[in-house]
């Protein structure tokens, strides 16, 4: 990956950033030193139209799993975002032997590319015991609304349903 290769993809991220979120947290520097310090761990992603990069998708590689993170680009083509995070990040993972490819949060869309949810837990400490209880209220509540949505979408997943003895459900 070269310092080009992270200038384009930087305009990517910002721009999606910017339409999706409000505003980046990444800094440039913060790519150039993942690209230094991390080259051997990253599968970058990069589309090219006429010879310009258009558009890119930043993967994390563990031992086991490739992990999508982020995405973005500056012309909009049909299925390039399919292609870039998905269909590539499938290929590299097949190539190296990985187990799985974890194409990051939301998106139902994801079902017909038989990428399934997966429920994810973190760890917090808060110090403040108000604090801590409205947080924990909140977590109750969108726990809630998340096994939910689970159940929906696993419910459209694009894999064949079977029981215990591999029988299809009826």
């Amino acid at each position: 990956m070269t310092e080009a290769d992270w200038d384009a993809f930087y305009l990517f991220y910002t721009d999606t950033g910017m339409r999706k979120w409000g505003r980046p947290y990444l800094n440039r520097e913060f790519f150039s030193l993942i690209g230094e310090r991390m080259a051997d761990q990253i599968a970058l992603v990069l589309c090219y139209r006429d010879g310009r990069p258009i558009a890119g998708a930043l993967n994390f590689i563990g031992s086991d799993t490739l992990f999508g993170r982020n995405w973005g680009c500056t012309e909009h083509h049909p299925f390039l975002h399919f292609e870039a995070c998905y269909y590539q990040a499938i290929d590299f993972a097949i190539a190296r032997g990985l187990k799985r490819v974890e194409a990051g949060a939301q998106g139902a869309h994801k079902l017909a590319r038989g990428y399934l949810p997966t429920l994810t837990y973190s760890a917090h400490w808060i110090t403040d015991p108000r604090f801590r209880a409205a947080v924990e209220d909140y977590l109750e509540q969108e726990r809630r609304m998340v096994e939910e949505d689970k159940r929906q979408l696993d419910a459209h997943s694009p894999f064949r349903h079977t029981d215990h003895d591999g029988e299809p459900e009826k």
